[in-house]
């Protein structure tokens, strides 16, 4: 029997390379779009569209917990600003383990294990906790290797291909660098 994994999914550019290398591992993924983080509005939904039209070219499933969840995350994240990317993770993750056991998945992994910009070490000790929250595993991939290469087919397919990681802080920081 294969295993049943639930794919946290932060945007389809990020989803390319995992999705296939699960699949040559022989796991069809479930994907799973939780992502209260992103700002705006327009930025969400153009992501979240995005990867509702890929899941369907792939013929990949695709549950959709579609909340925009922007307050949410500014209260959960404030006053500790410089540690928001924990808080991301742990809003996300924990989302993401609870309904893998909720749903009678077998393990669960996210997209966010394939981003060189992301602190891999933290994301996956959250990733840890929430397994062991909701006694489930946690399928631990380091999809980085594949990363560049991922990005690339997602321009050829004509994704949208966003500048930031997804929240009004990493928005401001994209700013702030090109400026400098």
């Amino acid at each position: 029997m294969a295993e049943k994994t639930l794919l946290h999914i932060c945007c389809a550019p990020c989803s390319v390379t995992c999705i296939d290398t699960l699949r040559t591992e022989g796991i069809e993924p479930v994907g799973y779009w939780y992502n209260p983080n992103i700002h705006p509005v327009t930025e969400y939904r153009a992501r979240r569209d995005c990867l509702i039209k890929y899941a369907r070219e792939i013929g990949m499933e695709l549950k959709l917990n579609d909340f925009y969840g922007l307050r949410d995350f500014v209260r959960a994240i404030y006053p500790e600003l410089e540690n928001r990317c924990g808080k991301c993770y742990e809003i996300r993750l924990f989302e993401a383990a609870r309904f893998a056991k909720e749903n009678g998945f077998d393990s669960f992994t996210t997209t966010l294990f394939v981003s060189p910009y992301q602190n891999h070490e933290l994301l996956k000790e959250v990733g840890e906790r929430a397994a062991k929250e909701y006694g489930i595993e946690l399928l631990y991939r380091d999809f980085r290797p594949r990363f560049r290469e991922g990005q690339q087919r997602a321009r050829e397919m004509g994704f949208y291909m966003q500048k930031y990681c997804g929240c009004v802080f990493s928005e401001e920081e994209r700013y702030i660098k090109r400026k400098k």
